[in-house]
C-alpha cells in the first residue's frame, strides 16, 4: 500500500475515543463508516458532524459516515478499529467472527484487562480466533480524545506481531496531526494502557484529598515502577513500559482532568460510593473494572504491588481512600534500587 493512500475503514464504537480515531482517519483522507449503539448520537454526527453525547461541542471532519448497523459498517471497511469498553470486546469479536467481515483485519483502541479472565485483549483474541485470526493489533498511547478531534499533535503506538500490519495501520493514522509508531510488544502496550487507568484513580484521590504534588509524583513514579514488576513478569519489553503506551500515558492520565478515571478518583476522595462517582463520569471507567484484575495479576505473578492492590481495596472493599495512603507510608522502609 502506498503511503497516504486512502482507505475505507469502520471504527466499531461510536464513545469519546472512537469517535476521535473516526476524526482522525477522515482528517487523513480515508472514508470512515463510524458504528455506535446510540441512535440519536449517530444521527447527530450524520446531520451536523457531533457526537453530542460523548464530545459535545467538538465539530468532526468530513468523511465520516455513521451507522447503528453493525454490519454494514463492518463490511465497508478494509480494516476494522474496534473502540468498544474492554468488558465488551469479547462479545463483539465473537459477532464479528460470525458475519461476512470475519476475515477482516482488525485493531482494538480499548485500554483494559477483561474484567471477568483477566486476560489481555490479544489473549481474548487468541482464544477466540486461534485457527482463523486475521491480522490484529492495539493501538495506544497518551491521547485525549478532544484533543485528537482537534488536530493537536498526538503521539500513538500502533503493536503487532505481523509487522506489515503494524506498518500498515501506522499509514492510516500517520498525518493530520498524528505521530504513529509501530511496536512488536503487544504484552507492554497492553499492559501499559490498561494500568495507567488504575494509577489515574490513585492520583485523582490523593489529588482530592488534598496531599499535593509531592505525592502525585510519588504515586506516578512507585505506580510505574509497578507497572514495570508486572510488565516484566509478563514478558513485556522494558523500552515499551517507558515510552509512548507506558510512561506517556501514565503521566498524561494522572496528571490532567481530561481524565475520567483521575476524575473517579477525585469524586471517591470526595466521599461518592462507586456507583455515584460512575454515574457523575457518565462513561465507562476503565480503571474500576481493571484494578481487580491488575490485583489478581500480581498475585499470580507473584509480583509487589502495593498501590494497584490499595485501588482495588478501596473500590472494591470498602477501604477508605485516606486509610489507603496511611497503610502505603506505614509499609516496612525497603531501597528504591536493589544493592548490585
Amino acid at each position: 500500500m502506498a503511503a497516504g493512500e486512502s482507505r475505507r475503514l469502520a471504527v466499531l464504537g461510536a464513545g469519546a475515543w472512537g469517535t476521535a480515531l473516526a476524526s482522525a482517519l477522515a482528517r487523513n483522507g480515508h472514508a470512515v463508516h463510524l458504528w455506535g449503539r446510540d441512535a440519536a448520537v449517530v444521527e447527530a454526527i450524520n446531520a451536523r458532524g457531533e457526537n453530542p453525547r460523548y464530545l459535545p461541542g467538538c465539530e468532526l471532519p468530513a468523511g465520516i459516515r455513521a451507522t447503528t448497523d453493525l454490519t454494514a459498517a463492518a463490511c465497508a471497511g478494509e480494516g476494522l478499529i474496534l473502540a468498544v469498553p474492554s468488558y465488551a470486546f469479547r462479545e463483539l469479536l465473537r459477532t464479528l467472527a460470525m458475519g461476512p467481515a470475519a476475515a477482516r483485519p482488525f485493531i482494538w483502541a480499548c485500554k483494559g484487562v477483561e474484567p471477568e479472565t483477566h486476560l489481555l485483549l490479544h489473549e481474548v483474541v487468541a482464544a477466540e480466533r486461534s485457527e482463523d485470526a486475521p491480522a490484529h493489533g492495539v493501538i495506544s498511547g497518551p491521547s485525549f480524545a478532544r484533543e485528537v478531534v482537534a488536530g493537536l499533535p498526538t503521539a500513538l503506538t500502533v503493536a503487532s506481531r505481523d509487522a506489515d500490519f503494524a506498518t500498515r495501520v501506522v499509514d492510516w493514522f500517520h498525518g493530520g496531526g498524528i505521530r504513529a509508531y509501530s511496536n512488536p510488544d503487544l504484552i507492554g502496550v497492553e499492559l501499559g494502557g490498561a494500568l495507567k487507568n488504575v494509577l489515574a484513580i490513585a492520583c485523582g484521590a490523593a489529588d482530592g484529598l488534598g496531599f499535593g504534588a509531592n505525592a502525585r509524583a510519588a504515586v506516578i513514579t512507585r505506580g510505574l515502577n509497578e507497572l514495570m514488576r508486572l510488565g516484566e513478569a509478563m514478558g513485556a519489553r522494558r523500552e515499551t513500559l517507558i515510552g509512548l503506551a507506558g510512561l506517556g500515558d501514565l503521566v498524561l492520565t494522572c496528571t490532567d482532568d481530561q481524565s475520567r478515571n483521575r476524575r473517579f478518583g477525585l469524586a471517591i476522595a470526595r466521599g461518592l460510593d462507586v456507583d455515584a462517582a460512575s454515574a457523575e463520569i457518565g462513561q465507562a471507567v476503565e480503571g474500576l473494572r481493571t484494578a481487580r484484575a491488575a490485583a489478581a495479576l500480581a498475585r499470580d505473578h507473584n509480583v509487589d504491588m502495593p498501590i494497584v492492590e490499595s485501588v482495588d481495596a478501596v473500590l472494591h472493599a470498602g477501604l477508605a481512600p485516606r486509610e489507603a495512603v496511611t497503610r502505603l507510608l506505614e509499609r516496612v522502609p525497603k531501597a528504591e534500587v536493589p544493592s548490585a
